[in-house]
């Protein structure tokens, strides 16, 4: 009987274990919820923090995130406890790091948000308000950078979808109605901060955020 529970075991697939338990260094950081841990037999494992969401890179905060995880794990040993990977073959877990609950941890610093769709831990919905109320990391920003990753997501892949050369879309407020996003410009060609803004969060035009931080043409946006 021990053979045959052994032998299913070991071929069953990794997502159907309740938990497991992975150890080894962080080597690479790619943003601010996934990295790369090196395990002792030198597999590199991707992680997927689990039940939270951080800024993407391109989003206000994005850059500032992917340095709170970095801060918080980076070089360190670290220990993922799993129990599934994501549909990009990453291991989703809960990463603790100098024992520190790092997912908590980024709620608790305003560098992430409690991914609602996936949570588990409703205790992290307390620690988000309680980041929120003090205004720590993004909650700083105006209320219109705020945007949940997941919807910012939606947003983009919309936007990415409009010809450039098809009529102007233009924006709902009256402070944008200005602005459009046809032709695709550069930086050269803004008039004001506010309409690189536009062009980056409203018509999904990256080329004006060369280094990824959220601020477009920083020659003329503060």
């Amino acid at each position: 009987m021990l053979r045959i529970f052994l032998l299913v075991a070991i071929t069953l697939p990794f997502s159907a274990f309740s938990s497991e338990l992975i150890v080894g260094r962080v080597v690479a950081v790619a943003d601010g919820d996934t990295l790369t841990v090196l395990t002792a037999d030198k597999q590199q494992v991707k992680v997927r923090l689990s039940e939270i969401d951080t800024p993407e890179r391109r989003q206000p905060y994005g850059t500032r995130a992917r340095q709170a995880l970095s801060d918080l794990a980076f070089g360190k040993q670290v220990t993922v406890e799993s129990g599934e990977k994501d549909r990009y073959g990453r291991v989703v877990g809960r990463l603790k790091a100098d024992g520190v609950d790092v997912n908590r941890e980024l709620v608790s610093q305003g560098a992430a948000w409690v991914y609602r769709q996936y949570n588990r831990d409703k205790s992290l919905l307390a620690v988000e308000a309680e980041a929120r109320a003090e205004k720590r990391g993004l909650w700083r920003l105006p209320e219109a950078e705020r945007v949940a990753p997941w919807e910012w997501r939606q947003g983009t892949k919309v936007a990415a979808v409009q010809p450039y050369n098809s009529a102007p879309l233009l924006a709902a407020s009256s402070n944008s109605s200005q602005y459009s996003c046809s032709p695709r410009k550069t930086c050269g060609q803004m008039a004001s901060c506010a309409e690189a803004r536009f062009h980056l969060e409203q018509c999904g035009n990256s080329r004006l955020d060369r280094d990824k931080d959220g601020i477009p043409c920083e020659s003329i946006c503060p």
